[in-house]
């Protein structure tokens, strides 16, 4: 039996379901992209006769969004030399931090300097790949089972066609996001074999919209945990509406604001008070994380979760960090350094990373600025290939809020995908732009609880401006996936009005062409779908 880590918690939160070796069996059915329907039969019957397969399948739906495999972390589900690098959740990291300001990567590794520097993108690399076949790997397992659960009698599967219709939606959200185009299938699609026609940015949307508002009633309001429930589906209407102008060319932040103090209002959260609990192995327990990534040292052996970012975070040469010493065995990989363009915001002027300097992170009484290891690094990322340059993010850790762990060769410290404080800097946001259903006296409000339960100084009216919610996104969201979204959201990411340490291959930092705001539709892809057009610029 393959055992997804469980907790008891206060009202018996279930970490995540147990799915046994029976799973391994059916993983054919729903691997396949073939949904012809002798699999379709062969799965209903499975699920008609075996009531707990069902909690099974949807269980490892979710953990391929945090593993390789279900078969462990030697294994993939797409293809790749390193299974660890194709994780979704690891390709999230590389594509929405590692290309923005805050964090740098030293390795390398075939592609990923590419992404660290933002230059010379292309269509071969083979990072913009693993996040795209991600998706298209779990958007047919959800569609099959969405299809054999509409056919059998089971208690509860409504619920599971919701979370699976939510884990459908999400995926595409990060198409329309990262690559502004793809092809729309569902379970309706059982059975085709022609390549589905291409669908544009709008109507990724569109689609994702309507699913979302599908669900969002009939969608419970209390979920187990690491399970998606009102809140999650109205968090990721909200950040779908947050950009619409992006993505659309036509704002919809009234929307946004909507759906956002849903979450706020309705969901039951609250700011948690110790900040470094969200990132530790018992973040189970924080009142703020709306919807996690499970990761466990056991049952969910993952490179691709919080293990990468601990790891990535720590060792190096010279030595400066070890991983163990934050609950994950051995040196670390010495890879992840933040830049300036993130510690530097946490000095006097609270907009402009260029005025902080190394005291600053001394003197500073805000919590989050105390998460960056400073011995043995320096404050300029002269080059981003010493590991000595920039200070490593010490913000995750396999070790309970009290410090006490047995260290492990993988993490347990989940994910926070979706969480409370990030709802109240969307809300101040969106009243910023305008939107007549939020307004500025109750974005002060919410920016300044967050601020004071992280130790910061509260902030005045005259000082909440757009300048300072990006700003103030950096300190709070960093390393969490992303920043990218949020640059090109504020119109920072391209061009030259913002630059950072080794934009476009420059150690100052340069401006960078505009159709960077999309990556390149893989070559692959494009080769597999003669109806893929390749973005511009590619």
């Amino acid at each position: 039996m393959l055992i997804f880590k469980i907790m008891k918690m206060k009202n018996y939160k279930i970490k995540i379901a147990v799915i046994c070796l029976t799973m391994f069996s059916l993983m054919s059915c729903i691997d396949d992209l073939d949904t012809s329907p002798k699999y379709e039969n062969s799965l209903e019957n499975i699920l008609q006769n075996d009531p707990n397969a069902v909690e099974g399948l949807v269980a490892k739906m979710y953990a391929s969004l945090s593993m390789s495999s279900a078969k462990g972390p030697g294994e993939s589900d797409v293809s790749g030399p390193d299974k660890g690098e194709t994780v979704f959740l690891r390709g999230i990291i590389n594509l929405q931090d590692f290309t923005a300001d805050g964090m740098k990567n030293r390795w390398g590794d075939n592609g990923l300097d590419q992404l660290t520097t933002t230059s010379s993108w292309t269509s071969d690399n083979k990072f913009f790949r693993y996040l795209y076949d991600r998706v298209y790997y779990t958007v047919p397992q959800a569609n099959n089972l969405i299809s054999a659960l509409n056919n059998i009698n089971h208690p509860q599967k409504e619920q599971y066609i919701d979370e699976l219709r939510f884990l459908r939606a999400l995926s595409y959200y990060y198409m329309i996001d990262c690559f502004g185009k793809g092809v729309i299938v569902t379970e309706k699609d059982a059975g085709v074999v022609t390549p589905k026609p291409q669908s544009s940015r709008i109507d990724m949307f569109n689609f994702v919209e309507s699913e979302l508002k599908a669900i969002e009633e009939t969608i419970q309001q209390t979920t187990p945990y690491g399970h998606a429930n009102k809140a999650a589906v109205r968090m990721l209407l909200a950040k779908l509406y947050l950009n619409a102008q992006v993505y659309t060319g036509t704002q919809r932040y009234n929307d946004a604001a909507t759906y956002v103090n849903k979450v706020i209002t309705e969901g039951g959260y609250s700011i948690d008070n110790n900040f470094v609990r969200m990132f530790s192995f018992d973040n189970y327990a924080s009142p703020e994380i709306i919807f996690p990534l499970i990761a466990d040292p056991v049952g969910t052996e993952s490179y691709g979760n919080s293990t990468y970012i601990i790891n990535g975070s720590t060792g190096g040469t010279p030595l400066t960090l070890k991983a163990s010493d934050y609950g994950v065995t051995g040196d670390g990989w010495g890879g992840h350094r933040a830049t300036k363009a993130w510690y530097g915001l946490f000095g006097n002027n609270l907009t402009d990373f260029n005025y902080g300097n190394q005291n600053d992170l001394t003197t500073s009484t805000d919590v989050r600025s105390k998460l960056f290891w400073q011995t043995g690094h320096h404050y300029e990322m002269t080059d981003y290939k010493n590991w000595v340059d920039g200070y490593p993010s010490i913000k995750y850790r396999n070790l309970n809020t009290s410090g006490a762990t047995v260290i492990k060769d993988f993490s347990g410290a989940d994910f926070p995908l979706f969480r409370l404080s990030d709802a109240y800097l969307m809300y101040a946001e969106c009243a910023l732009r305008g939107a007549s259903t939020a307004n500025n006296s109750q974005a002060l409000t919410y920016i300044n609880e967050v601020r004071t339960k992280r130790g910061a100084i509260a902030i005045n009216n005259t000082q909440l401006t757009l300048d300072f919610i990006l700003a103030e996104r950096a300190r709070e969201l960093n390393l969490e996936g992303q920043r990218r979204t949020d640059l090109i959201r504020f119109g920072k990411f391209t061009g030259g009005s913002y630059v950072w340490p080794w934009k476009g291959g420059v150690a100052s930092g340069k401006a960078i062409p505009d159709y960077y705001n999309l990556f390149p539709i893989p070559s692959t892809a494009l080769q597999s779908n003669p109806n893929l057009k390749q973005n511009p610029g590619y």
